[in-house]
Parts: C-alpha cells; structure tokens; sequence
C-alpha cells in the first residue's frame, strides 16, 4: 500500500472519531476510571455499555489493520495516541477479562499494535499518570461547580 493510501485510510478512522456518539463514548471512556477486571464486567451491564464496546472495538478493529498490513504501524503510531490511552486502562485487566469471557482474543490487535511501539512500557507510566490527573481535574471542576 502507498503512503498515500495508508494516510487516506487513517484520514478515514480519524473522521470516524469524529461522530457525535464516538465523541461522547472516547469522552466518557478517557473519564472513566476501572480499578478491577470486574469494573470493566460491570460496566457491559450498566447504561455506559455502548459507549465502552464502542471505543474498545474500534481501537483493536484500527489496529488489526495495522497489523494485517493495511495501514503502515509507523504512520499509524505517529497519526494517535488514544489507542495507547485505551491499551493502558485496559491492559492490567486483560488476562483476568478474557478468561472471564471465554475470549482468549480479546483486544489482541490492540494489544499487539501498542506492544510494538518503541518505548511504550515508559510511555504507558506516563500515559497512566496523565490520566490520573486529568480525572483528578475534571473532579475538582466539577465539585468547585457544585460548591458555587
């Protein structure tokens, strides 16, 4: 595939992100904030549930591109950084969560894509510490909101 190609395509999974419901589901997604495999069980059951399988499968579907060939993983690494975001909430859960559901698969395209970015074991430190305060800001908002 040409580069050209292979930015044509990331061009359309960014307009993809771009709709209303995406947009509230990868809102909803970078605030939300599991501490066990169970979290992210209970979420399928609770009225977020769209919104989680929403940004969970087009992160590992953009990825199996990538790692199919369709797109080229350096273009793809430089043009995103939320698949890494996703990768890093998820993967502590992952063994437990795809024991659970009986799905040995479960976000290995992710997996596989986000394991080889050079670096990424440092870059996911940050990105879990970055996350972390940008929950403990939107709180503090939303409480001095609350106080006024």
């Amino acid at each position: 595939m040409s580069k050209y190609e292979d930015a044509n395509l990331i061009l359309k999974l960014y307009e993809l992100r771009r709709e209303p419901v995406m947009r509230e589901a990868r809102n909803w997604f970078v605030m939300w904030s599991p501490q066990s495999p169970g979290d992210c069980l209970d979420v399928l059951s609770s009225d977020k549930s769209a919104y989680y399988r929403m940004v969970v499968s087009y992160w590992d579907m953009a990825c199996s591109f990538v790692n199919n060939g369709a797109v080229d993983a350096t273009m793809f690494n430089d043009a995103n950084g939320e698949h890494v975001l996703v990768y890093a909430k998820m993967e502590p859960f992952l063994e437990a969560l795809r024991t659970e559901t009986g799905n040995p698969t479960f976000l290995a395209h992710l997996e596989k894509t986000v394991k080889n970015i050079p670096g990424i074991e440092a870059r996911l430190v940050n990105v879990r510490e970055r996350i972390k305060k940008i929950i403990e800001m939107w709180e503090q908002r939303i409480a001095k909101a609350q106080s006024a």
